[in-house]
This record gives structure tokens, sequence and C-alpha cells, in this order.
């Protein structure tokens, strides 16, 4: 993968900044292709991916994280404005409009060759990072131009990240009785995904980190790490507990849900959570309250611009916290490999 994150030996005179996401259907028109388009090549009948689609219409028939992709841009555009930042932010998307594609076919336009890429994705996977870096790799070789992408670290044990969920943490505690806050359950949620996955990458012990770090400054020494939204044959091992299997397990104390794996509170949020979840809690008549996302968190918004000041100024110093080193600038050719296919499937094992 040249284009991406290439001829770090010297600093980069970085033009631009891109912020890329998952992308997310605009309204109901988009959701099919959408969908379509996410399984592409994964063999998922039309009549599963009719299911996922009436998730959508719950919602208006759209993905809230077009608009808190938004937010978060504006915000952090105001950050760099104030730290004196001139920086131009672009967006782009591996799954929707806008495809970071048509943005590199824009930010060429515009005269940008060198671009930092933040990518909405805390932690290393497969999923979460190396097909981001795949994604801006065909994006710059598909331009009539130079175009270079240099990807931000993953950000999971970064203080600002940490201190951000924290303070969620801390209000979502707030929220339950004095009775029931001493002995609430935090329980962590993630994406699911194939174990194959999980064990090429650092992904679950990277997610534990950061638990333990919240759990710890909360005052909660015990934790729970479960995960949610799972997809695939039933056949296929994905990580578990599923969170909504978990909570019926669980009895006796209040809960406090946590989307860890998660930046903002998008579709897998509030249906996975906020709906599905819910409605088991509910009906075991368990005491739950769901902290929020890290979203447009002031202390979240500027990490970000300490994130690029660190790539800016050519330091080597990496703020971190916790008991795993910080993720190298440049990923390792063998980082996150994709998982073997099953044989005669072409599908992840």
């Amino acid at each position: 993968m040249p284009a991406v994150n290439a001829n770090l030996d010297s600093i980069p005179s970085y033009d631009a900044i891109v912020v890329m996401s998952f992308g997310g259907p605009n309204g109901p028109d988009d959701v099919m292709p959408f969908l379509e388009n996410v399984t592409k090549g994964r063999g998922v009948p039309t009549e599963r991916l009719a299911e996922v689609a009436i998730q959508y219409e719950m919602f208006g028939g759209k993905s809230p994280i077009n608009e808190q992709n938004q937010a978060l841009i504006a915000a952090v555009t105001a950050e760099l404005d104030q730290a004196g930042i001139t920086l131009p932010i672009y967006w782009g998307n591996r799954n929707w409009d806008p495809f970071i594609g048509d943005t590199a076919t824009q930010m060429v336009a515009d005269g940008v060759t060198n671009a930092l890429a933040f990518v909405t994705s805390a932690f290393s996977s497969y999923s979460g990072c190396r097909q981001y870096r795949q994604d801006m790799s065909q994006a710059a070789d598909g331009v009539d131009g130079a175009l270079t992408f240099h990807k931000i670290r993953a950000f999971w044990n970064h203080p600002g990240f940490i201190e951000t969920m924290v303070d969620r943490v801390s209000d979502a505690l707030n929220e339950l009785s004095a009775d029931d806050r001493p002995t609430a359950r935090l329980v962590f949620t993630a994406h699911s995904i194939p174990i194959s996955m999980a064990t090429t990458s650092d992904y679950v012990a990277q997610l534990t980190d950061a638990a333990t770090l919240i759990s710890q400054a909360v005052g909660h020494a015990d934790f729970d790490l479960v995960y949610q939204s799972r997809s695939g044959p039933p056949q296929v091992p994905w990580l578990e507990p599923d969170i909504c299997d978990h909570l019926r397990s669980v009895a006796g104390s209040a809960i406090v849900l946590i989307p860890l794996g998660f930046i903002s509170d998008h579709q897998e949020v509030k249906f996975d959570l906020d709906t599905q979840a819910r409605e088991v809690a509910d009906s075991l008549g368990l005491t739950m309250v769901r902290a929020a996302t890290a979203g447009t968190h002031p202390r979240f918004v500027t990490m970000v611009r300490e994130l690029i000041e660190e790539r800016l100024s050519g330091t080597t110093d990496r703020a971190t916290v916790g008991t795993l080193p910080a993720r190298p600038d440049q990923c390792p050719l063998d980082c996150c490999p994709a998982p073997a296919a099953r044989p005669g499937t072409g599908r992840p094992s």
C-alpha cells in the first residue's frame, strides 16, 4: 500500500486533513444500496439485507453517523483555528457518500498532495484499521495526481480518549440512585469481529486496556467486556458474549452500559443498545443506564488536535496511558491482516 503512510523517513509537509469514517445512508432510498455495498462479495442474502433495512426505517431511513461526523469536523475545525492550524479538513467514507475516492479526486483538484487521515476507529483490527488504509491507498492510486494519505495512529490509549470516556461513565453513574451507584456493574461493549480476525490483531487487548483504565478511574475495579452487532453465518465463531445474552445472565446489579468501541451514537448504538439491549433489560427488570460515546466532547476534540499536532511537529513523543505502547505511525506490512477465507466460500473463517 504505497500511498498510505509512505516516505516517513522525513517529515512530510502536510497540506490537508481528512476525516474518514464507515459511512451510512442519508435517506430511505440509500438504505438498500448502502447495505449491498457494505456486504459486497460476502454472499449475504437479499432477505437478510431487507431485515437490516427495517432497522434503519425505525430511525427515519438514515444513519445518524453522517450528521455526527459533520459535527465532529465542525468542532475540530474550530479547535484547529484556535490553535492557529489552518489546514483544510475533508471528509471521506469507506461505504457511502462522500466516498473516499470522490474525496481524493476533490483533494487533488485542490492541490493537496500529503494529507493526514483521522479514522473514526479507536482500536486496531483488520476492519477497524487495515481496511481503511487499503481504501485510502486505492483512492490515492485512482486519482490523476500525486496524493499520499498518512493515517494517524489508533488512539484507544491516548489520554484524551480515556479522559473523555471517564467523564461519560461518571455522568452515567450519576444517573443511578445513591443505593445503586456503588455496586453498579460496568459493561463495556464493542463491535464483535470474527475470532480469526481478533487473533491477528490487538483488538481485544486494546479494549481490555481501555476498559481497565476507565473502570479504575471511576472507582469500579470490576467490569465486563462484551460484544454486539455481529453478522455473518452462525457457524463462524465471533467474539462473545453478546450484550443481550450477557444481560440475561446478570442479576442483582444495576448496569452502566458503555459503548467503548464506538466514538459516536450511530446506528449500531441506537438500535443494538438503545433498542434491543434496552428491551432485554426492561423485560428482566434490570436498572440500566447507557453512557454516551465520545462524540464532540471537548476533551475528545482536543485529542484530535493533539494527534494532528503530534504529526505536524515531527516529535517522536507519543502521549499514552495504560500498559500498551502507542501504535506506530506507519503500520507494518503484516499488521492486522485479513482473516483467512474458509475453503470454498471466499468468506472469513
